[in-house]
């Protein structure tokens, strides 16, 4: 007798808690499943965000260092520098800054190291993630692509 009453009753609550459950219409040709803001999950807006770690394979600093360090255009400009100067001024690079839950890039400065002090050269992000590599434009104060950067 229990299950009798129990039945419709639960399938009234799943109806209307489906019913609060929607689609959200996109008015793009991709179809984008989501659910229809509801009072029902107002309660959750209180807990703070928290960034997950994605599985994967992390580059550790000393391979954002080289990935830098190889690049044709560090090593050309090394060069260059080093033949101007007649070999007094190196150019040298080192990992400014490690990955954060917010920052996930290594930072790394490319320098003129001068006897008394060092010049800054280029700074570069790489993606602790994937390994790309981006570059400082110091006009727009933005990092950009390589493949921008190479093309300027």
């Amino acid at each position: 007798m229990k299950k009798l009453i129990f039945c419709p009753i639960i399938a009234f609550l799943l109806i209307g808690v489906a019913d609060t459950l929607a689609i959200a219409p996109s008015p793009s040709p991709y179809v984008e499943m989501g659910l229809k803001s509801s009072q029902m999950f107002t309660w959750l807006d209180k807990f703070p965000a928290a960034r997950v770690a994605q599985a994967g394979t992390e580059i550790d600093e000393k391979t954002a260092f080289n990935l830098v360090w190889k690049l044709p255009q560090v090593k050309r400009k090394a060069k260059e520098i080093e033949q101007l100067s007649r070999g007094t001024i190196k150019v040298g690079a080192t990992v400014d800054s490690s990955p954060t839950p917010n920052e996930p890039y290594y930072t790394v400065q490319v320098f003129e190291k001068h006897p008394d002090e060092n010049v800054t050269i280029y700074w570069f992000r790489v993606l602790s993630s994937s390994g790309a590599i981006e570059v400082l434009d110091l006009v727009q104060n933005q990092y950009i692509s390589l493949d921008k950067w190479r093309s300027n």
